[in-house]
């Protein structure tokens, strides 16, 4: 075995949560150490079991070192003082023994339960006090050999620490793999969806992303026995990306390379294309949304797949973005946006009007011309790459729900940002560029239909985002999402001008009157 490398459980392991690790020398502990210390968060428990002159204590001071960021910091053995606290950026640490404990009831007169609550907590002997203990938690237990010296940990989660140390593993393996271990991580902010982000940077000054997308779990049946995320074809893992990152990159866009995938446990390791947006401090910047829209040329001119290889033997195939799709999206609006948001619910005569309406109007979009439809593609998701040329200076970096659906759904996603006020004129400008070039390549391309899709995808689209950001604040606990509503309703009201969305138009007047009047 390789020294300090992860290794799969054995065959009588519980199923994927237990690692073992040759620790073979000091060095080794610290590698481990700085292992966990990256995973280990506010709330969480390790144990750590063996016999005396195991270790306990040497990785215990390895850990509280790396946490704190303070490779000197004194960590004498708690043994006869049974705990020390230390203070770190993510909360306090505490190193505890439990050698001299005889229960758990010991632990009350500590304060115990209050004390690690918010803490990051090592115990040391976690057998002499188990049932005081967390179920969620993670346990090491290290072994010396007394005739070469060497120290063997054996790594368990239980509970919700199973997954956990599935992704860990996995994340070892990738960066081992693809010479990314040892790499600093910091986190990179995120937005709305489940993933996360991390960039690595390796001493030598060069970075990655690593993406962390565990697969999606099924939400309850909200109709048919299918969860929503099913009904609105949301992918479900993390194939997804990866199938449309190289379709995007076989047809010269700027997707971020895959470095290194570990698919079953949802992390990738990608280029990192930096951080310069394509909006600043007074929003769009009209040159690089121009590029913006070129690409979107581009890719609707292009030749496309449905179905996009992801790895040997497999496939992705893209869903259709169907009327299914498009109408449980709109219904968001009345399940969150008006009865949390507005203040009243809606007769069931009146949904079934609302959804009989968005019916009438999306079976037209749904029988028209069809494309990738990335859906979210939008400034939060756009980088400027400015070493490169012409579309290629715009990376593209989210794009894992991509379906076939109208080509006017994303030129509305860009220029009727949620995040980002795109002024009604640069839009006009914009929308108008798009259409030339098409008509330019494609002598037969239906302006008028095109304006058509693009007021009906916009109030669609709207009309879903003022639902998903009530339920934001609502269900999550975001209420950041508020403050870009008023920006999607003016969207919203730009679309319903549009003649095609008069019958629409009126049900909001009816029934979303503020949306008029500002009131």
């Amino acid at each position: 075995m390789a020294h300090g490398a992860l290794i799969g459980a054995q065959d009588d392991d519980p199923p994927a949560s237990v690692w073992s690790y040759d620790l073979p020398d000091l060095a080794a502990t610290h590698r481990l150490a700085r292992l966990l210390s990256e995973e280990l968060a506010p709330g969480d428990l390790v144990g750590l079991s063996g016999e005396l002159g195991a270790g306990k204590t040497e990785l215990a001071r390895a850990l509280v070192r790396r946490i704190t960021g303070d490779g000197s910091l004194e960590v004498p053995s708690p043994t006869f003082t049974l705990l020390q606290v230390y203070e770190s950026a993510v909360g306090p640490v505490v190193h505890a023994d439990f050698y001299r404990i005889s229960g758990a009831g010991e632990l009350v007169e500590l304060g115990w339960d209050d004390l690690t609550e918010r803490a990051i907590t090592l115990v040391e002997w976690p057998e002499r006090a188990s049932d005081a203990l967390a179920p969620d938690r993670l346990d090491i237990r290290l072994d010396l050999d007394p005739r070469s010296g060497a120290r063997h940990a054996v790594i368990t989660g239980s509970g919700s620490f199973v997954p956990r140390l599935m992704r860990l593993r996995a994340f070892h393996e990738l960066v081992q793999r693809t010479g990314w271990d040892g790499a600093t991580r910091l986190p990179v902010q995120g937005d709305a969806s489940t993933r996360a982000y991390e960039r690595l940077v390796r001493p030598d000054g060069k970075t990655a992303i690593l993406m962390i997308s565990p697969p999606r779990a099924d939400g309850p049946p909200v109709r048919r026995g299918k969860p929503y995320s099913a009904i609105a074809k949301l992918a479900e893992s993390v194939h997804a990306f990866v199938a449309v990152d190289r379709g995007l990159r076989a047809v010269g866009i700027s997707a971020p390379r895959i470095l290194g995938e570990e698919l079953e446990a949802g992390l990738l390791l990608l280029e990192d294309f930096g951080n310069e947006p394509v909006v600043d401090q007074n929003g769009p910047i009209p040159e690089r949304y121009l590029e913006a829209a070129r690409l979107l040329v581009h890719l609707h001119g292009s030749p496309l797949p449905q179905v996009l290889p992801v790895t040997e033997g497999r496939d992705h195939v893209l869903p259709p973005y169907d009327l299914e799709a498009l109408l449980i999206e709109v219904e968001l609006l009345t399940e969150w946006y008006v009865p949390h948001l507005i203040g009243h619910q809606l007769a069931g005569s009146v949904r079934a009007e609302f959804v009989n309406l968005w019916s009438d109007v999306l079976i037209e979009i749904v029988s028209g011309p069809t494309t990738w439809s990335l859906r979210d593609f939008h400034s939060p998701n756009l980088l400027w790459l400015a070493d490169r040329d012409g579309i290629e200076r715009v990376g593209v970096i989210d794009f894992q729900d991509a379906a076939l659906g109208h080509p006017a759904y994303d030129v509305v996603s860009l220029l009727q940002d949620a995040r980002v006020t795109v002024p009604a004129d640069l839009e006009l400008k914009l929308v108008s560029a798009y259409v030339q070039e098409r008509r330019r390549s494609h002598p037969d391309f239906d302006v008028g239909d095109f304006a058509r899709a693009y007021a009906i995808l916009g109030a669609q689209r709207a009309t879903k985002i003022l639902g998903i950001f009530a339920r934001l604040d609502r269900r999550d606990g975001k209420p950041q999402y508020l403050r870009h509503l008023p920006r999607i309703e003016e969207y919203l009201l730009r679309d319903l001008a549009h003649p095609g969305l008069s019958r629409i138009k009126v049900w909001y007047e009816n029934h979303l009157p503020h949306l008029f009047h500002g009131s």
